[in-house]
């Protein structure tokens, strides 16, 4: 019975397995590490501050960098508050000679804004071989030999580390660096204009780069920047040109972060930039986390920095905040590590999400219904998802999706009657509403302007309705009718869909950059909108390199796009219709090519203004130009939907700020305990298996022993 007991061996051997190791993903001894579980799908090209300008960037590098301000967690609409500066400062304005005006000075009399920037003594940078010295006090890395480069394969190779103090210094470093001609900032063209001496400097670096060996360090320190200025050790000045109240906001980026010398310096040698040992690839900061495991082919891994300088959980927030500040003035971060798995489809994420080996999820289009009641009050989870203690929280992203025109285009574009009222008509033809339902599971808000909720000068209820394109009825807004559409379309010379004079239906195309499967079903039903007013569309696909093109060279004549706000200041969305910015001839952000005297005059005044009554009134004119002329016929505001099991806690939804792992606890312990609960493996299929081999080897053993025992000896 040699078989049948080695088989019984092994059973019994996989039934005292606990459930964790049978299907865990991760090592035993983590289960009761406060470590936080999640996943990315796609790589982070950069996390260098001065480049990188991306959502599935900025997870990580609003960690590790610290500019000087940051946004409240807690608070709405969304308030600056120091990180590493000690306050908020406010600008001292100047005339052209320098001379201090007064706060209630016209815009048209100042010239440069001022701000003094103090920032918190004793603030330190992670360990760090670029910060190690040898006992004499020189660098320890800074002139690596072909020998010691011959065992260092990552960061983590370096057997010292080192740190200083953070100083007003690096600062300055890290804002000169946007004008490094080798790191070709996103926002260097845009601050160049505002920061007083920053294009001259890239200028200048042009000239002294030029003059350098590849791997040779362009010292930064040596070249002066006249906009902005260390007046000591712990405090900078920045000089801006005129008067522009969100400059700010931008302070809360990690564009501004502070970059030691030492980091450029260690960086630029070039046996590390040929072994990939950059800093776009391993970054250093002051903040809360360190990235000590860059794999973007298997994980990435944020650990606890030992030298942070400590910050507290909010003690203040909204009123529906009170469960959320149990936490009220404890010290940060509350979690030790964070993993972030590579994950390319979304199928094994809500799995590993409900099996509870990751900690929060986002809804796909796929799980939606397993997890979401779409009902008379809105969204609310399965019984499957309260079961399991999963929390759902929403928020209205500050994003915009729209459907833009192409201004210059000869049949819908311009500023002629007929080109508006063809506009206008498919504002209304086009049942934003309806797609919101199929296409996005409801989550979303319809488009009645260019700002989204959450943004000052949005306006709810009636008095935001945009009443080209809807009327309010019994509380709520309700979109036109086909039939006043149509009407619209005959106004601009289309009857019945064709041109007055010829009798030529009208063909309008739409071009874009999808063209998988999944965008087919989008188009057919943007054909059907069309059709309703009876107007054919064509839909024209490319691959976006070729449609970039187009947007560039003004050929395109309806397109889809969509801009999240970078800070929360109605000017970041009404730039995008601002003439000076067109995309043609400008390379700007207004795809539309969309050109207002008045809609321009307007901007001009109102983006330099406080918030207040004031600016509202001349917001509420900007809106009202933007319906009628509708250079967006349509466009929605996606609702932002996470799932968040009941170990995982502080969490609201902060869809401005991404420093936010710090406030996040856990609960590992409830975590490990779920876990075993979820993942109790089924044996009793195993049993059955186990019974049939038996009754399948138990005869044979026996016909076998009979046939032994009638050999004959």
């Amino acid at each position: 019975m040699k078989g049948p007991f080695l088989f019984s061996i092994l059973l019994a051997f996989l039934i005292g397995c606990t459930a964790s190791s049978l299907n865990n993903p991760y090592p035993q001894e983590e289960a009761p590490k406060n470590i936080l579980y999640t996943s990315f799908s796609e790589r982070p090209k950069h996390l260098d501050p001065a480049q990188s300008y991306s959502s599935n960037e900025i997870v990580f590098t609003a960690q590790i960098y610290e500019p000087p301000f940051q946004y409240h967690y807690l608070k709405r609409p969304y308030t600056l508050v120091p990180l590493t500066a000690t306050d908020i400062p406010t600008p001292t304005y100047l005339d052209a000679q320098g001379t201090p005006l007064p706060a209630s000075a016209p815009d048209s009399a100042i010239a440069f804004s001022l701000y003094e920037i103090k920032i918190t003594p004793s603030i330190f940078y992670q360990p760090h071989p670029a910060l190690a010295k040898t006992s004499e006090g020189a660098y320890r890395y800074h002139a690596l030999t072909n020998e010691e480069l011959k065992s260092i394969d990552a960061l983590s190779d370096f057997k010292e580390t080192g740190s200083r103090e953070l100083t007003a210094d690096d600062y300055l470093y890290g804002i000169k660096r946007l004008a490094h001609p080798n790191i070709h900032s996103p926002i260097y063209g845009f601050m160049s204009e505002y920061i007083v001496g920053l294009k001259t400097l890239g200028t200048r670096l042009q000239e002294e780069g030029s003059k350098l060996q590849e791997e040779a360090f362009l010292d930064l320190r040596n070249i002066p920047l006249s906009g902005v200025e260390v007046v000591d050790r712990y405090t900078y000045w920045i000089k801006i040109h005129g008067k522009y109240p969100p400059f700010l906001y931008w302070l809360a980026m990690p564009f501004f972060a502070p970059i030691p010398w030492e980091a450029d310096q260690f960086y630029s040698q070039k046996g590390l930039i040929e072994k990939n040992i950059t800093l776009d690839w391993y970054p250093i900061g002051t903040g809360p986390y360190m990235l000590t495991i860059n794999d973007p082919n298997r994980k990435m891994i944020l650990v606890k920095n030992p030298n942070f300088h400590g910050e507290t959980y909010p003690t203040t927030g909204e009123p529906e905040d009170q469960s959320l500040l149990a936490d009220a003035g404890q010290p940060l971060p509350f979690i030790d590590k964070a993993i972030y798995s590579l994950e390319k489809e979304d199928i094994p994420i809500w799995n590993k999400f409900l099996q509870g080996y990751y900690d929060a999820s986002g809804i796909t289009s796929d799980s939606f219904d397993q997890a979401i009641r779409m009902g008379a009050e809105g969204p609310d989870l399965t019984d499957e998802m309260k079961a399991k203690e999963i929390r759902l929280l929403t928020s209205a992203s500050p994003t915009t999706y729209y459907m833009g025109v192409n201004m210059l285009d000869a049949v819908i574009g311009g500023t002629s009657a007929s080109a508006r009222y063809l506009r206008q008509a498919i504002a209304i033809a086009v049942d934003q509403e309806e797609s919101i339902a199929i296409f996005n599971n409801g989550r979303g808000i319809a488009m009645q302007g260019p700002l989204p909720p959450g943004i000052f000068g949005y306006r709810e209820g009636e008095a935001g309705i945009n009443p080209i394109v809807y009327d309010w009825v019994n509380g709520r807004p309700k979109r036109k009718s086909v039939a006043e559409a149509k009407v619209l379309v005959a106004k601009a010379g289309y009857p019945n869909g064709r041109e007055a004079a010829s009798g030529k239906p009208l063909i309008l195309y739409f071009d874009t950059a999808g063209s998988g499967p999944d965008d087919k079903a989008g188009f057919d039903w943007l054909r059907k909108q069309f059709a309703k007013i009876d107007i054919q569309l064509v839909i024209r696909a490319t691959d976006y390199n070729r449609f970039q093109d187009k947007m560039l060279k003004g050929t395109a004549q309806l397109f889809q796009w969509g801009w999240h706000a970078d800070y929360p200041d109605p000017e970041n969305f009404f730039f995008l219709l601002y003439g000076a910015n067109a995309k043609v001839g400008k390379n700007g952000e207004n795809a539309t090519n969309y050109s207002s005297p008045e809609f321009d005059q307007l901007f001009d005044q109102m983006r330099n203004m406080e918030n207040g009554p004031n600016r509202q009134a001349i917001i509420d004119q900007m809106v009202e130009i933007v319906r009628q002329d509708a250079p967006w016929v349509s466009g929605f505001h996606p609702m932002s939907f996470g799932l968040y099991h009941a170990w995982y806690t502080n969490i609201k939804r902060n869809d401005m700020s991404y420093n936010t792992l710090k406030y996040m606890r856990l609960d590992p312990a409830l975590r490990a305990q779920k876990r075993h609960q979820w993942n109790q493996p089924v044996w009793w299929p195993v049993g059955i298996i186990a019974a049939a081999l038996m009754a399948f080897m138990v005869p044979a053993v026996i016909t076998y022993r009979k046939k032994e025992k009638s050999r004959p000896c």
